[in-house]
């Protein structure tokens, strides 16, 4: 019970915060879900396709997922967002599941408290549901919570082909359990790049990892059959994933990188380029600190998507993360951090700071948080022996007003903007059949 508890709690909490008030807020509809809508209502009776050049180009793997929930309960706004609030909740667990390893792992040096530590991964758990950009954007029928949950899954399993058991279990001995893991890592990791258009780079993450497992087991001269099969286990379920999308793309232009690649575009001097990837990096920096993303869809127009709490704590952990780049979690963690930003700084730079391009930056920053928080209960404990429960508490209660915080601005403030920004006021089922989704409803 004091493993499955927290796990069923936060199932619970994540519920509510997700599913309240659920059509209501946004209460109409982007255009976008209404192309998303006519998107996965043509892949029915028709033969497996993995791509689509519908709603300006999208992999089709969460569309067959949103075509069954439309079967399910009707052609509905709660039907169409569902799916997205459904991987929303599976991926504050998983995010929990990859904290309990994490932090009992990698910092239980840091402070003597059971309690504390213990307790930590499920606080920034909740840190990271009660997170405005988190919680957008699960309760609307983009891709982005669908590709967070799968790329969760795979460094979850990853992370746990790693962890080294005290005594090891038979299977662990044979070596039998690592490899499973790491299997389904693989899996997981062919299908993020399946999904969301940004996932497609996401396998360098754990692909890097293990290549660095190899690369150290070489110069520690430990190099043997094992590490190589372990490599290949991760492999070779991984291509076997995204042969058909892979297939597809050799023979066919991926229509939505063509209009947002603008490196590619050969109308625009060196200059143009070189001055739209530096504005692209400075807009993308400031929006987690001073000038957030305008877009009424993605965030209250022009707030930072860090409020200042978390701001603080987000930059301490990642100073002390860079300073100690050397542990391997801190290394893996700030690769994350660079490889969920990459594609918003390949698109045209009047369309950043972009938070949903960038949504899957959101584990490592709570990571960093956390690591922050970690280190300062470390520094106070040690000048209050006597007190040092005291300063926990304290972050806690800060913490706990930052993410009251955050959700008094998405549902007091945020949810205002949302008449004009989903523009669509028919009904899901009329708006399909609509030419023109966008004329008034009578």
């Amino acid at each position: 019970m004091k493993k499955i508890a927290p796990i069923i709690i936060l199932t619970i909490i994540s519920a509510l915060f997700i599913f309240y008030r659920f059509v209501e807020i946004p209460k109409y509809l982007a255009f976008d879900e209404v192309e998303f809508a006519k998107l996965a209502l043509s892949l029915q009776n028709k033969p497996y396709t993995p791509y689509s050049s519908l709603a300006t180009g999208h992999s089709t793997l969460y569309f067959y997922i949103l075509l069954m929930s439309l079967k399910l309960f009707g052609i509905t706004t709660f039907a169409l967002r569902l799916p997205a609030a459904i991987f929303g909740i599976l991926s504050v667990i998983f995010f929990y599941l990859i904290m309990k390893i994490i932090f009992p792992k990698q910092n239980v040096h840091l402070t003597p408290n059971t309690y504390h530590i213990t307790f930590f991964p499920y606080f920034l758990s909740f840190i990271f549901l009660s997170s405005r950009w988190f919680l957008n954007f699960s309760r609307f029928s983009f891709e982005a919570t669908f590709l967070l949950f799968l790329e969760l899954v795979s460094i979850y399993f990853l992370i746990l082909a790693n962890v080294k058991k005290s005594p090891p279990s038979p299977l662990e001995q044979k070596n039998l359990l690592p490899s499973i893991y790491l299997i389904i890592s693989g899996l997981f990791a062919g299908l993020a790049f399946l999904s969301y258009t940004p996932g497609r780079i996401f396998f360098l993450l754990p692909l890097g990892f293990l290549v660095f497992q190899l690369v150290n087991s070489l110069t520690r001269k430990q190099f043997n059959n094992i590490t190589i099969k372990q490599f290949l286990y991760f492999l070779i379920p991984f291509i076997i994933t995204i042969t058909p999308l892979t297939a597809y793309l050799l023979t066919n232009k991926d229509t939505r990188i063509d209009q947002q690649f603008f490196l590619r575009n050969h109308e625009m001097t060196v200059n143009e380029k070189v001055n739209g990837l530096w504005s692209n990096v400075s807009s993308t920096t400031l929006m987690l600190f001073t000038k957030g993303d305008m877009n009424g869809r993605h965030n209250y127009p022009g707030k930072p998507a860090l409020n200042p709490i978390l701001a603080i704590l987000f930059i301490i952990g990642l100073t002390i993360s860079i300073k100690n780049w050397r542990n391997l979690i801190n290394s893996f963690s700030i690769f994350y951090l660079l490889l969920s930003i990459f594609p918003a700084l390949m698109t045209y730079p009047w369309e950043n700071p972009n938070m949903l391009r960038t949504f899957t930056v959101i584990p490592s920053v709570v990571y960093f948080i956390g690591i922050a928080s970690y280190n300062l209960s470390t520094i106070v404990s040690r000048l209050l022996t006597n007190k040092k429960n005291i300063f926990y508490y304290l972050i806690f209660i800060i913490l706990i007003l930052s993410s009251l915080y955050e959700l008094r601005t998405y549902f007091k403030y945020q949810s205002k903007v949302f008449y004009d920004s989903f523009e669509i006021k028919w009904p899901l089922d009329k708006a399909i059949k609509l030419k023109d989704p966008y004329e008034k409803v009578p």
